[in-house]
């Protein structure tokens, strides 16, 4: 009995080895519009949400703003290097003002799902590279959803240049969904971020992207510089507010959200 509780007793010991070498930290997706190379250790749960995404997109002889309410994202450790997505928005409002007058819709937006396989350090350190294949599903209503099941490959990188500056890149191809909302075209964009420790819990992001997206309709270029600042409240949870100026007139003018990430 004496030798059985022993070995109860080691292998607990082992087990709770085990779960601190799993143990990193933690590295959501938020804020940003690049995407970290990191993925979330086996076992944990991630859940990221915007409580207001607000974007406003000006030309000529009308505005569009469009709000979302709760978009979320969920990250689900599936092993060492492998993590499961989800994403969903449960509420959003697209307000058209034009010469007609004004139109607005309300209703849900469309779920993704993904999984972000890392290839080389999944905590982030050093040079960290992962792929991450997803697909859309058209659940949403018209101007908050596309319309049509959509598709997308990114290939997440971070490569860390010193304890508090980090190097993000993130090269993207989708076959996106049509303007109106029937079928399929090719879109490609790469963003690059640099993003800077001012303090133990804080970092400030700076980021330019450019996507280059075909659409039957009208081939569009677009060009966006943000800046975001995460706030980790502690080791699993993270508040975070993040600014968007449009740089090419095909470019939504401007886009401000805050949001709050836990780890569970």
């Amino acid at each position: 009995m004496k030798r059985a509780l022993i070995g109860v007793a080691l292998a607990s010991l082992g087990l709770s080895g085990a779960a601190a070498a799993q143990e990193r930290e933690y590295c959501p997706d938020r804020p940003g519009i690049d995407t970290p190379a990191c993925t979330i250790a086996p076992g944990r749960i991630s859940v990221e949400t915007s409580l207001a995404d607000w974007t406003r997109d000006d030309q000529p002889g009308s505005r569009e703003d469009n709000i979302l309410f709760g978009d979320t994202l969920v990250r689900v450790g599936v092993s060492d290097t492998i993590e499961a997505r989800i994403g969903f928005t449960p509420f959003g409002h697209d307000r058209m003002r034009d010469s007609t007058g004004v139109e607005s819709v309300d209703g849900i937006g469309d779920v993704s799902l993904g999984m972000k396989a890392n290839l080389l350090h999944p905590d982030g350190s050093d040079l960290s590279v992962s792929v991450l294949p997803f697909v859309t599903l058209p659940v949403g209503q018209s101007s908050i959803g596309a319309g049509d099941w959509g598709a997308g490959f990114l290939v997440p990188v971070t490569y860390e240049l010193s304890d508090s500056v980090s190097l993000d890149l993130t090269p993207e191809i989708d076959a996106a969904v049509d303007e109106d909302g029937n079928g399929r075209h090719f879109a490609y964009s790469a963003t690059a971020g640099l993003s800077v420790k001012v303090s133990k819990a804080f970092t400030l992001t700076g980021e330019l992207q450019a996507l280059r997206d075909d659409d039957p309709d009208q081939h569009a270029t677009q060009g966006v510089a943000a800046l975001s600042l995460a706030w980790m409240a502690n080791d699993d949870l993270q508040f975070d507010i993040l600014g968007a100026a449009g740089l090419t007139a095909d470019t939504p003018d401007a886009r401000l959200y805050a949001g709050i990430s836990r780890r569970f």
